[in-house]
């Protein structure tokens, strides 16, 4: 398994399909890209079938164990299942959506090895919903995790993001995930620093105090030391407060100005033009993959991960009280290199079968 050099080995990498999406969340940074999203059909720039299933393939050798497919809206691509079905034996396989297409194809996801599904639900209210997602789908995202639970996909985790219209609305989500067996909440920190619109963010702090309040256990998760909190439904007390048929499980993850989170960073992702990705939040190291042979991944994910390095800590350093940008990872060739399209050169010798899984 490939490390960086403070230590982080990449154990799993979330892979963009689209940019296309059926929803216009005001939220939405695409990945960290910014607002890209394009028109519904198909379009020629996004990877093919056999690249996404190719450049799995060749992470699988250095060890990477779990991909995570999100978008844009994923099950716009009508190749999915194929995907899921080719991903490389072992590897854990996971879904982001905002679960409007889940009925009618969660079944065929499943049978395709599809194990986990995460379904955007940000308000359990009609009008707020509408509101965040620009979409009147409230009805198809349940009907779409009512569809998740049936295929098997159970625990499905809802996926909150936590901001000025949506933060009233966490205790009854809590409520709702506690009340309801299959069911898991995971409350993701409003990311001003590349979704925009600062003004909209709230102290996240806050939400981890009111829910240790309210938590019949809390445990931490290794992956960015995220906080968990089991919480029974109201009245309730149960005998054992992680068994999910008696008590709700609550995540948070907040990366803002969290050096902590950062430091406990094990993915790599891929945009759906076939960028590699170090960082959800720079700008600054997309890497190419060249035409996608086995070689050039290989290349290309070896250096991505080498270069990778924690956002808040190493990157963005704090001073004075403020955070801004070390100079010392301010990498101008490689904006070169995503301009000119070229990663450098590969060495055309290189061999298809061996891996160097420590360089």
């Amino acid at each position: 398994m490939l490390a960086d050099e403070f230590g982080r080995e990449v154990s799993g990498v979330r892979v963009s399909l689209t940019d296309r999406c059926n929803f216009d969340c005001v939220y939405c940074h695409n990945e960290g890209l910014g607002d890209t999203r394009g028109p519904m059909a198909p379009r020629e720039h996004e990877m093919g079938t056999d690249d996404v299933v190719r450049f799995l393939e060749v992470v699988s050798e250095f060890g990477v164990d779990s991909v995570k497919f999100t978008g844009g809206e994923p099950l716009l691509r009508e190749d999915i299942e194929e995907i899921v079905r080719r991903t490389p034996e072992g590897m854990e396989v996971s879904l982001t959506t905002n679960g409007t297409m889940l009925p009618g194809r969660a079944e065929a996801l499943v049978d395709a090895g599809l194990e986990r599904v995460n379904v955007s639900q940000d308000a359990l209210d009609r009008e707020t919903f509408k509101q965040v997602t620009q979409a009147g789908a409230y009805d198809a995202v349940m009907d779409g995790v009512d569809a998740a639970l049936d295929a098997g996909l159970a625990p499905v985790k809802l996926n909150m993001v936590v901001f000025e219209q949506t933060a009233g609305y966490v205790p009854e989500m809590v409520e709702h995930v506690a009340e309801n067996e299959g069911l898991r909440l995971q409350l993701i920190e409003y990311m001003p620093e590349i979704a925009g619109h600062p003004e909209w963010a709230i102290d996240i702090q806050r939400v981890h105090d009111w829910l240790a309040e309210q938590a019949d256990h809390v445990e931490r998760r290794e992956m960015h030391d995220r906080r968990r909190y089991w919480v029974s439904p109201e009245g309730e007390t149960p005998t054992d407060p992680t068994d999910e048929s008696q008590a709700g499980m609550v995540e948070i993850v907040d990366p803002v100005e969290n050096p902590t989170f950062c430091a406990n960073c094990h993915r790599v992702r891929v945009t759906h033009e076939g960028y590699l990705k170090g960082c959800l939040n720079r700008h600054d190291d997309l890497r190419p993959m060249g035409e996608m042979t086995r070689p050039e991944i290989r290349e290309a994910f070896r250096e991505t991960v080498a270069e990778r390095v924690p956002f808040y800590g190493e990157y963005m350093v704090e001073e004075d009280g403020e955070w801004v940008v070390n100079e010392a990872y301010l990498d101008e060739s490689t904006d070169a290199a995503v301009s000119d399209g070229d990663d450098g050169e590969i060495d055309p010798a290189a061999d298809e079968t061996t891996v160097q899984s420590d360089d």
